[in-house]
């Protein structure tokens, strides 16, 4: 899934995950270095995670589900996490600049990786230095 960001610019990771699931397959990293999520993003993961659709390319077991974290001025130091895509476009329309990131979980064997990162906010500022 593409979101809508405040300048058009979303950084994907896919050839990074590409290039990890690669070296776990030839056995440069182990399933332990790449199975190594944080209890609070399985959490997340289990609580408030969003299906990708895919299934999880390490242990071919479970689905991957995406987390999105939010952080900016006004928000909490650890970020918030949007319960829905409501939520999640509420928070790109605030007045103020956030940093978004996308992270797809497997809750059976813990892979984890960051999928897409992106600004949003900040629409005052932009409008304002369009006028002048």
């Amino acid at each position: 899934m593409r979101t809508t960001t405040a300048d058009g610019a979303v950084v994907e990771f896919g050839l990074v995950r590409h290039a990890l699931l690669e070296k776990l397959a030839s056995g440069q990293l182990r399933r332990d270095d790449v199975c190594d999520a944080h209890p609070e993003l399985l959490r997340a993961a289990r609580n408030i995670g969003r299906p990708s659709g895919e299934q999880c390319p390490v242990c071919h077991e479970a689905p991957l589900v995406e987390v999105t974290y939010v952080f900016g001025a006004r928000l909490p130091s650890g970020g918030t996490c949007p319960t829905s895509r409501v939520g999640l476009a509420k928070l790109e329309r605030r007045e103020e600049p956030v940093q978004c990131y996308a992270v797809e979980v497997c809750v059976e064997c813990h892979f984890h990786h960051l999928a897409r990162r992106w600004g949003a906010g900040g629409r005052l500022r932009r409008v304002a230095r369009g006028r002048a």
